[in-house]
């Protein structure tokens, strides 16, 4: 059986990369060899679950090293298909799977290696000017303004900057999250705990409402304790500029409005604040 998976997946390799197949034929064939390498990873786990050799601590070890091995051949499969295929579909599709697996360097590198036409792919477009927003609000840039209404029906009385809260002279530490995101919620409580410990003339809490129903936010805010300034309703606008794929992003901004830390989390949030307040 391991031989002929395998085999199948040489063949589907060389189809994918030979000159004579059509776009068509390369595509079907790296997506069957996805699909033979998903499998087999799916079978060694299963065999290491119900090996009854192993301790739970044994079984948990296999489990992890089988993990990263493949987590590791899968982006070099891909990776080798977007070298191979850098102006065809196969590239997009294959930059499609890997592209999570990727550091902000890396990401980078591997765009620069697809060509036209296959450049032109919405996928292909999207990463790179979530890239060109990530790169240009790293840690030490400069925030970058917003505006937001956040209600259609009181637009002069709701309208808000985020640099009415943003570089006035204070440390800020802004959570970009919603209602619906448990992992959200689960940091309200260490946002809270920094909040009541450094809140002060020279530190504040601001939260971001984004993706999210106003009613929503405003009830689970009351919900989990949110007593810090706040911005809803913000939707795409703040995630498109600073960048941000997934939420919560917790973010930590300078006095000035410099960017001093990104993607905080957990125990991180309250060591970053007092690293940067000299606590």
């Amino acid at each position: 059986m391991k031989k002929f998976i395998l085999f199948a997946a040489g063949l589907a390799l060389c189809l994918a990369s030979c000159n004579n197949a059509t776009e068509q034929e390369k595509l079907d064939a790296f997506n069957a060899q996805m699909e033979e390498f998903n499998a087999t990873f799916q079978a060694d786990m299963e065999a290491i679950q119900l090996d009854s050799t192993l301790t739970d601590d044994l079984r948990n070890e296999k489990a992890q090293a089988c993990y990263e091995k493949a987590l590791a051949d899968y982006k070099d499969l891909c990776l080798q298909a977007i070298k191979k295929n850098s102006n065809n579909a196969v590239a997009v599709e294959a930059f499609s799977q890997v592209r999570y697996e990727l550091e902000a360097d890396e990401l980078e590198e591997v765009l620069n290696m697809i060509k036209a036409p296959a450049d032109t792919a919405q996928a292909i477009v999207k990463a790179k000017e979530l890239l060109a927003s990530k790169k240009a609000t790293a840690e030490g840039q400069m925030f970058t303004d917003f505006e937001i209404v956040q209600d259609t029906a009181d637009v002069e009385g709701s309208t808000v900057k985020f640099s009415d809260y943003i570089g006035k002279g204070k440390y800020v530490l802004v959570d970009f999250w919603a209602s619906w995101c448990g992992p959200c919620k689960r940091e309200i409580p260490n946002i809270a705990a920094v909040y009541e410990k450094f809140h002060g003339d020279d530190f504040d809490v601001l939260s971001v409402a984004v993706w999210d129903d106003p009613v929503d936010t405003k009830a689970s805010a009351v919900e989990h304790g949110v007593v810090w300034n706040q911005i809803i309703n913000a939707q795409r606008i703040p995630t498109d500029i600073y960048g941000i794929e997934g939420i919560p992003q917790i973010m930590l901004f300078g006095p000035d409005g410099t960017i001093v830390k990104r993607n905080l989390r957990g125990e991180g949030i309250e060591k970053a604040v007092a690293e940067a307040l000299g606590r």
